[in-house]
């Protein structure tokens, strides 16, 4: 193997370290919604902005990310995101101190700022490094660590913060001033895992800052602004379908916990386990099924194919009960798989001085995981049923159906 050889395989290897590792943060949201929700007796919409601070860093966040990339390269974006992620992870300990729900969405914040840098850096990067053929494959390959970090997340997460509360027979015997204090002391317990985590991301950061990495310039070209880069339809459709895309999944994995109980009357720590043991696995596996379906079908009509099932279980998990219902979702997951970085590859497609602009927009789209879960989560607290709310999930595949179908076709610009 050529030295250039190498030093490419070794660096996918390190960026797909990326992509386990803001998979197992985001997954720990589905595990902070229950968490919060009881320590500071919140509504489901209320629970909904822990999403919402983390997903509204992606569309504020996107552009600075596009422009330290195109400034100063792919490695200084990697190692400023891994900063900030770091950050973010030790501030859950003053948050926890200071017992105030604001101070954790101001961590989740400052997380998500890093990652959003992260990700609009890691996507593209692992797309660009290599054969431009295999561009979608590769991206999905890498994207299926997320998938592992969907299973062990929630798992982990589940029994170093849900198993440190009181039940809710506990509570409910307690004065005013004691439960107050009990839940207090529940907030608390995800100050370890948080500075577990920030230390690793510490580490990961000065591997990172010593570490060379080939340094991949895109062509130059007139790609000077948001508006030049929208006039690519395919790009603006992906844009949309990414933002209800990751509606979608939000949406699906964060409320899991909560539907669990509803649908199947679970109890927590057993729908973590359903959430990490069943969707995640069923997530990583179907990331990697999907990059080796991709070699006998087109991703777009695999995307298709996949967006047109889930609407319909959607329906499934709306009227069904009992655990058909969690296996509806389990099998949501699945097939959400590819979603991301095939809508990201599809994209960002012949883009040419455009691809960073686009890349940008597209990581913008994930806002959808900021707006959207509150309306599922407000049709919940409306209807009194949180399977109702799959009504919203199930229109956002209905339009990744369609991008699938007609949107991600390149049309020529005049």
């Amino acid at each position: 193997m050529s030295n250039k050889a190498a030093s490419t395989r070794f660096a996918f290897v390190m960026i797909t370290s990326l992509f386990f590792m803001w998979g197992f943060v985001h997954n720990l949201d589905p595990i902070l919604i229950p968490h919060l929700k009881k320590s500071f007796s919140l509504t489901t919409l209320q629970s909904s902005l822990i999403d919402s601070s983390v997903f509204i860093a992606y569309f504020v966040m996107a552009l600075p990310a596009g422009y330290i990339m195109k400034v100063y390269g792919y490695k200084t974006g990697i190692i400023t995101g891994l900063c900030l992620f770091a950050i973010g992870s030790f501030l859950f300990i003053p948050a926890a101190n200071t017992q105030q729900y604001i101070f954790f969405l101001m961590a989740l914040f400052i997380i998500a700022c890093g990652l959003t840098i992260l990700e609009t850096a890691a996507n593209p990067y692992a797309s660009l490094l290599g054969d431009p053929s295999t561009a979608t494959q590769r991206l999905n390959f890498a994207q299926s660590f997320n998938g592992l970090a969907a299973t062990v997340a929630p798992i982990i997460g589940a029994r170093m913060i849900l198993t440190k509360g009181f039940s809710d027979e506990a509570l409910a015997g307690m004065t005013a001033a004691t439960k107050k204090m009990a839940l207090a002391s529940e907030a608390a317990s995800v100050k370890t895992p948080y500075f577990i985590l920030g230390s690793i991301i510490v580490l990961i950061a000065i591997i990172f800052a010593f570490i060379k990495l080939p340094e991949i310039r895109e062509k130059a070209g007139s790609g000077k602004s948001i508006a030049h880069t929208l006039r690519h339809t395919h790009l603006r459709w992906a844009v949309a379908a990414q933002f209800f895309y990751v509606g979608a999944q939000v949406s699906v994995f964060s409320f899991f916990i909560l539907y669990a109980i509803k649908a199947a009357d679970l109890e927590r720590v057993r729908a973590a386990d359903y959430l990490g043991w069943g969707c995640g696995i069923a997530f990583m596996i179907g990331r990697f099924a999907g990059t080796f379906f991709m070699k006998f079908v087109k991703p777009s009509t695999l995307l298709a194919a996949y967006a047109a099932i889930n609407a319909l279980l959607c329906i499934g998990a709306i009227v069904l009960h009992g655990m058909i219902a969690i296996y509806i979702v389990i099998g949501i997951a699945f097939f959400m798989s590819i979603m991301f970085p095939t809508i990201f590859s599809l994209g960002i497609k012949d883009l040419d001085a455009d691809t960073e602009m686009g890349s940008s927009l597209i990581v913008m789209a994930i806002v959808g995981g900021a707006l959207i879960p509150p309306v599922l989560a407000l049709i919940s607290d409306i209807t009194n049923n949180i399977q109702v709310g799959y009504i919203v999930p199930f229109f956002c595949f209905c339009l990744v159906f369609y991008f699938g179908w007609k949107g991600h076709r390149i049309v020529p610009i005049e």
